[in-house]
């Protein structure tokens, strides 16, 4: 199954310029989530807004973001306000310079994500420009809006691909304890066993080795409590949509939109 492009613009170097789309490079997906329920009811908890004062629940419209002062109050930005300090790097990452690639280090990392051509006519200047950025040994240093706020972005020709990084700000990097910086002379005949020792550890890298084992323990104790279970009988509470409706609702769906896609051409 293709994985979901969440992105989708132009890589721009000066006059070359690509279009691409992106798609994250990780998944939690496969992880076990958990609803919250009643004990004594089996039904679902809701999660609600609610004044802390009055304990009322507040309405969506009403629901505004505050920054809290010294003295207690808030200072209150509306929608309109935070939308209207937006940047424009939202459709393009226009690489502004380059960087030798190993001068960054490993903790401005933050979230990777696969970048690649949206069509054939831009694979050529997509294949020059990590071309390049291998010859010379650097990655590219961009700026773009992504999850709702702009992050400075890194540019890593990976293989035959490119691998676009999204970097931690300033702000968000602590400098290093003074106890995280060792500096001791090893003596010899240690490191040589030490290196031995190591040596005989070395094993080719593969997606087993850092498998989790809670959720491979959780996904067992799930399915040995489903089998004690009975089948959960018909009650006056809200049921979820069984799955054989829901196939009926996509045909539907499906069949309606393809009428609708049909009509739109007929009528060009």
């Amino acid at each position: 199954m293709a994985r979901q492009k969440f992105w989708k613009g132009h890589l721009k170097l000066s006059l070359v310029t690509a279009a691409v789309s992106l798609v994250p490079a990780t998944t939690e997906g496969g992880k076990i989530r958990f609803h919250i329920l009643n004990r004594q009811t089996r039904n679902r908890v809701e999660s609600r807004w609610v004044d802390h004062v009055t304990g009322k629940r507040v309405a969506d419209k009403d629901e505004v973001r505050g920054y809290p002062r010294e003295d207690g109050g808030f200072v209150v930005l509306e929608n309109e306000e935070l939308e209207a300090i937006g940047l424009e790097s939202t459709r393009t990452i226009d690489i502004e310079s380059f960087v030798p690639r190993t001068s960054i280090d490993w903790v401005w990392y933050d979230r990777p994500h696969f970048l690649v051509p949206d069509d054939k006519i831009g694979v050529e200047a997509f294949c020059v420009i990590r071309e390049s950025m291998k010859a010379n040994d650097v990655v590219g240093i961009s700026r773009l809006v992504l999850y709702r706020r702009e992050h400075a972005v890194l540019l890593e020709p990976s293989g035959r691909g490119i691998v676009l990084w999204t970097l931690r700000y300033g702000g968000e990097v602590r400098d290093p304890p003074d106890n995280a910086v060792v500096d001791e002379k090893v003596d010899n005949e240690t490191l040589a066993l030490m290196k031995k020792l190591v040596s005989e550890r070395i094993t080719g890298w593969s997606p087993a080795l850092v498998q989790d084992p809670v959720q491979k323990q959780l996904s067992k104790m799930i399915k040995s409590k489903s089998k004690a279970l009975k089948p959960a009988g018909t009650t006056a509470r809200k049921q979820e949509p069984s799955p054989g409706g829901n196939v009926v609702n996509i045909m539907d769906a499906l069949k309606k939109s393809l009428a609708e896609e049909g009509g739109k051409k007929g009528k060009g």
